[in-house]
């Protein structure tokens, strides 16, 4: 590395230091490109990205399709707000809700603002179709979610740094253990201003934590009992990242891996974000059916910036990569791959304690305390040796590479981590 090029990297760290409010801690690489699996750093060393922006880039980083629709896009109109119809809008909502199976899609930008949403539209229901009197309505959340870092969301969070000095904290949440069915019945039937059951379908920033295999399918079953709607944060999990098109769809067997055909659990509210866009837009969506979604009139939501041209035209081609490209179907034959070469590891390994996901979604667990600097150590290791990933809870590493991904370059990366493992064994 010259002394020009080192200087570079370090003034562009030292510049979201001194300017940037501190609400991040990221790993000391500063990227300038990146191409499919692989992403560059300012010095031009190339990493396999296996983090894909929190599971935004499942197509790939700049994936040309995608590509040419926001630079196409961006020549002819980029916002219009809801002031005014716009060419794109309809055709791309007339897409989407076909794709995944629902009457109605309501366009918003990022995750955060789509839980949001669900949770507005979960309220307006209960109180105008369910019969809940005003102002009583709670929803049913899992202990050590992730749904985003607002004031609503953060009030039923049980992260600590999320939540000190944040409040005062919004009520109408009641937390359960997450993957416990008992619990979740046992609120269900002594509760009668429940209005829905929010949770995600794998628990991701908490560690990649996958629920017992009939969990959503029963959970889903009480909530129809309990005329209790089931809403899915699948900004994370959703858009083929787990093997199938969502995670909520379990075993699913439509060919396509879509709610086209017929999932073993259907969401009322669907929550997704990240990978609708491939990661080259900020697009979010809330769908629904017309019984849920109608509640909604002029004036009750709105973003200026939610539903513009240029996120529907991403947006579309983002979603035709994942299934022209079948990247349901690679994710979950490579989360096979990945996981068995990683559990022939941990059987003589000391660091490793166990693998755990689904799909291209996995996580390993570092034989160390939560508050050790362990996984951050390997985490720093793996940049050396050419791989990017980050720590998640103190002692566990995500893993989450773009779904384009080969079984060449994916056994590549099982060899750096494994090296790298063995570095700490």
């Amino acid at each position: 590395m010259s002394v020009a090029q080192h200087t570079l990297s370090q003034e562009a760290m030292a510049l979201e230091n001194k300017y940037g409010a501190q609400n991040y801690h990221p790993l000391p690489v500063v990227l300038s490109r990146g191409e499919g699996v692989y992403v560059w750093d300012v010095e031009g060393k190339q990493y396999f990205d296996f983090l894909s922006a929190y599971s935004s880039v499942n197509q790939g980083h700049c994936h040309p399709k995608i590509v040419n629709a926001l630079t196409e896009q961006a020549r002819k109109l980029t916002l219009t707000s809801r002031a005014f119809y716009n060419d794109k809008l309809g055709w791309y909502e007339k897409f989407t809700t076909q794709y995944f199976g629902y009457d109605k899609l309501l366009p918003i930008n990022t995750g955060a603002e789509a839980v949001e949403t669900a949770i507005k539209l979960c309220r307006k229901w209960a109180y105008e179709v369910k019969g809940i009197d005003m102002n009583d309505a709670e929803i049913v959340v899992c202990k050590n979610n992730f749904h985003g870092r607002t004031t609503t969301i953060i009030s039923f969070s049980n992260d600590p740094v999320a939540r000190k000095n944040f409040g005062p904290y919004t009520d109408g949440f009641i937390k359960i253990e997450y993957d416990n069915l008992q619990e979740l019945e046992d609120v269900l039937s002594n509760n009668e201003n429940v209005a829905g059951f929010l949770v995600e379908p794998i628990q991701g920033e908490a560690g990649v934590y996958v629920p017992s295999e009939d969990y959503l399918k029963k959970a889903k079953a009480l909530c129809e009992k309990y005329n209790v709607l089931f809403i899915a944060d699948e900004v994370q999990t959703g858009i083929a990242r787990t093997g199938r098109l969502l995670a909520s769809c379990g075993n699913c067997d439509c060919p396509t891996k879509s709610c086209e055909g017929t999932p073993e659990v259907k969401p009322d509210i669907l929550i997704l974000g990240k990978a609708l866009s491939g990661g080259v837009y900020p697009v979010s969506a809330v769908l629904a059916n017309n019984e849920v979604m109608n509640v909604i009139r002029p004036g009750n939501h709105g973003s200026t910036f939610g539903g513009n041209p240029l996120a529907a035209a991403v947006a579309v081609a983002a979603l035709e990569v994942v299934r022209d490209e079948k990247l349901a179907e690679n994710a979950e034959r490579l989360g096979v791959i990945f996981r068995d070469a990683m559990n022939r590891y941990i059987e003589t390994s000391t660091i490793c304690k166990l693998v755990r996901g689904k799909g291209l979604l996995n996580a390993i667990v570092i034989n160390d305390s939560e508050d050790s600097d362990t996984a951050w150590e390997i985490c720093l290791r793996l940049r050396d040796n050419g791989l990017l990933a980050k720590p998640t809870h103190g002692n566990i590493i995500r893993f989450a590479p773009p779904l384009v991904m080969t079984e060449g370059q994916l056994m590549e990366c099982v060899d750096i981590i494994i090296k790298t493992l063995k570095e700490f064994d």
